[in-house]
């Protein structure tokens, strides 16, 4: 008889990792998206194995049904969110986070920060049925058993959903070499307090969008054209408060970096550089995280780096 120390390994084993990328993605947070994963085990330690034949449709199910309920109730929180709303941030190096290499779809290992918030512009439903068809590789009759509606219904819901995602995002795949040179021109102009400098490495047309969440000091709504961002960063980066000191990171699979306060070693911020599609070199967004509870995560995985000093 298999004990419940060993169904757990095997859980976190062959299907929390899985289970983890469609929560994130669900959700946009990886708080919520650990609270769906420990509320599924927890479930499913009273769910007899033996009478399951696909485990893990079954918890995919299971963990989707879980998402659509934050997702309901989450709705009228997000209403009343102060200011910008960013899904909090990913570090590259956690791999645990991503479906997996066996998961081949086009849009699967893919949280680059467009890509969650077109995710977070669709409905609930149209969420999940193009989550589990085009990044899980789901049918729609299994689709339309986990979200209780006919595979119709579920491919008009994921077809729908990928128009919209395209229509709002363009996926680019960013080599290294240029994810250093972006960093390295960017920190540049900002520890020199370079504002033509820092205009010269942004597209005309750039926009900034930084989430505070209320908790603390954030840009309240997005700004628009690579001057006046510029003119802000710099502004800023020159207050006797700001003292900055910049890591290069991979943050969402988009080249970016760590803010700390050099004195205190405290994480300030995440700043996640999108490459412009259209004008090779430069950026063309840029997505401020400072909402101190969506570090957390972060801060979890630099371990004693990322603590104050």
């Amino acid at each position: 008889m298999t004990t419940l120390a060993e169904r757990a390994l095997r859980y976190d084993r062959e299907h929390a990792r899985s289970l983890r990328a469609l929560a994130y993605r669900m959700l946009g947070s990886r708080a919520e998206a650990e609270d769906v994963i420990q509320e599924a085990w927890l479930r499913w330690t009273q769910v007899d194995e033996s009478i399951i034949q696909h485990v893990g449709a079954y918890l995919s199910r299971l963990v989707t049904n879980l998402c659509l309920d934050k997702l309901r109730s989450a709705a009228a929180k997000r209403e009343q969110y102060v200011g910008v709303w960013l899904p909090e941030p990913l570090l590259d190096e956690e791999a645990g986070w991503s479906p997996g290499p066996e998961v081949q779809a086009e849009f699967a290992q893919d949280v680059s920060v467009a890509f969650m918030l077109a995710l977070k512009r669709l409905s609930p439903l149209e969420r999940a049925a193009f989550m589990l068809h085009d990044v899980f590789d789901l049918d729609f009759d299994e689709i339309g058993r986990h979200l209780q509606r006919s595979p119709t219904a579920c491919r008009q819901l994921a077809s729908r959903a990928r128009n919209h995602v395209k229509a709002d995002y363009a996926r680019r795949e960013v080599e290294e070499e240029e994810r250093e040179r972006l960093f390295a021109a960017f920190s540049e102009a900002v520890r020199n307090f370079d504002v033509d400098g820092l205009a010269r490495v942004l597209s005309e047309d750039a926009v900034l969008l930084s989430d505070g969440g209320g908790k603390v000091s954030a840009v309240p709504r997005p700004l628009q054209g690579g001057a006046l961002i510029a003119k802000t960063i710099i502004g800023f980066a020159r207050l006797p408060t700001s003292r900055w000191r910049l890591e290069l990171a991979r943050i969402n699979g988009l080249p970016g970096c760590l803010v700390f306060d050099d004195e205190t070693n405290q994480l300030v911020q995440t700043i996640a550089l999108a490459p412009s599609i259209t004008e090779p070199g430069r950026i063309s967004a840029l997505y401020i995280q400072r909402n101190p509870d969506k570090l957390q995560g972060v801060l979890s995985a630099l371990g004693p780096i990322g603590s104050t000093g």
